[in-house]
């Protein structure tokens, strides 16, 4: 039986609304980092200080990611992300209203609250009304618009602060983005509607029969999930590191200005933007993608190591910092069809918001041990912080493509 087939225009406009949303989501991530140097200027606050922010919003959306991923499955997908978006406003809100830590402190933990749920919304909302055939570019348009997201928000503070002289008009710029992307969705809200039974995909579905049934929580005894968790937290350590602290690293190390240092970030995830568009295509063609994953997650930590020699000239290893991207996009299209065949029937948003925790936790952890490492008068380590932890993912896709190969294994074995 052949697998029904929405058509282009419906693919496409789920599939850029989807990228919209998580475009914005990662920009919130870039929320308040941009400005760090001037809350050190107008608050007196000390990296570590800083590194808790971010340390906040990613353990508020990694704990909340893990539960949104049941409350997607009971609920559906489409009223938590309005109320996602909705957080997102309120959080900016917060950071422009700030008076000291306390008010920055509240915005990171209401952007955190905000961006928990967008992996199980999105791949939910992706796995149900794409297409299959064109599931891969959707999960390719995801991810490249989550880096575009990350690009976009240091250019955008960067820019707002210019023209109004003040970053709290900045961040009410961000609340402002926050409930356009809102009113679209809503808008729009036919697209994104994952509990339909109306279209295609959903009346196939119900006609494969009903689904065996089975503990809520049988996933987490999958090794794919938790081998792609690791994954997700030592590539989301080396991540970290750059967003956050890779500017100041680099005035430090080598004297950089700050009007070329924000931009390292932007440069980084345009990078990794461009790596996702080729891995899309790897992710068609390769069987052992774990071996491909490997090499560029290497040639990226190379490239960071490089970036914090002492002795490089500023601009070459700004450029060096920002060309890792490159490598750390490459494995993602591979990275999100691979938890697709994981998932059990039914628990999409469980699976994804478990897997993707992961990626909370690494950003958690990170950001106070990478402030502490700047703030103790080590821009260098910094980077090769960074080169370690993608050390550390590497050896996570080699341990999943060994399973991978195990049950090939097996499998050939029953057949014969």
């Amino acid at each position: 039986m052949t697998a029904p087939t929405a058509s282009l225009r419906d693919d496409a406009r789920t599939i850029g609304l989807i990228g919209l949303a998580h475009g914005t989501s990662h920009f919130f991530h870039m929320l308040l980092p941009p400005l760090f140097p001037l809350f050190i200027r107008d608050f007196g606050l000390s990296y570590s200080e800083l590194g808790l922010l971010v340390s906040t919003f990613f353990v508020i959306s990694g704990i909340g990611q893990a539960l949104a991923g049941f409350l997607v499955d009971r609920v559906g997908a489409r009223p938590v992300l309005f109320a996602a978006l909705s957080c997102f406003a309120l959080a900016a809100l917060a950071a422009a209203t700030a008076q000291g830590y306390a008010g920055l402190m509240a915005a990171a933990a209401l952007a955190g609250l905000g961006n928990s749920p967008f992996h199980p919304v999105d791949f939910t909302i992706l796995n149900k009304r794409v297409s299959q055939a064109r599931l891969g570019h959707a999960f390719s348009v995801h991810g490249i618009s989550g880096n575009l997201g990350w690009a976009a928000a240091p250019v955008f503070m960067a820019a707002m602060k210019a023209a109004t002289g003040s970053w709290r008009w900045a961040a009410a710029g961000a609340a402002l983005w926050a409930l356009i992307v809102l009113a679209t969705m809503v808008i729009n809200r036919h697209a994104i509607d994952d509990r339909s039974a109306t279209w295609p995909l959903a009346a196939a579905g119900k006609a494969g029969g009903p689904a065996v049934a089975e503990h809520p929580l049988a996933f987490l005894r999958l090794p794919s999930v938790w081998l792609c968790f690791s994954f997700f937290f030592w590539s989301t350590c080396a991540l970290s590191a750059v967003q956050s602290f890779a500017g100041p690293a680099l005035q430090k190390l080598h004297g950089l200005p700050l009007t070329i240092t924000s931009f390292v970030v932007t440069g980084f995830m345009l990078c990794g933007a461009a790596g996702m568009v080729v891995g899309g295509f790897l992710a068609a063609r390769g069987q052992r993608l774990e071996r491909t994953i490997g090499v560029c997650l290497l040639g990226a930590a190379l490239l960071l190591f490089l970036a914090g020699l002492p002795g490089l000239p500023g601009l070459l290893a700004a450029a060096l910092a920002a060309l890792a991207g490159f490598g750390t996009g490459l494995a993602g299209p591979s990275r999100d069809m691979l938890i697709k065949r994981a998932a059990p029937p039914g628990a999409t948003g469980r699976v994804y918001g478990t897997v993707y925790s992961g990626l909370d936790l690494g950003f958690a952890l990170a950001a106070p041990v990478f402030g502490a490492i700047l703030d103790h008068g080590s821009p260098s380590g910094v980077f090769s912080g960074a080169a370690l932890a993608l050390l550390g993912g590497v050896l996570s896709a080699a341990l999943v493509g060994a399973g991978v190969a195990r049950s090939q294994g097996r499998a050939a074995k029953m057949a014969a």
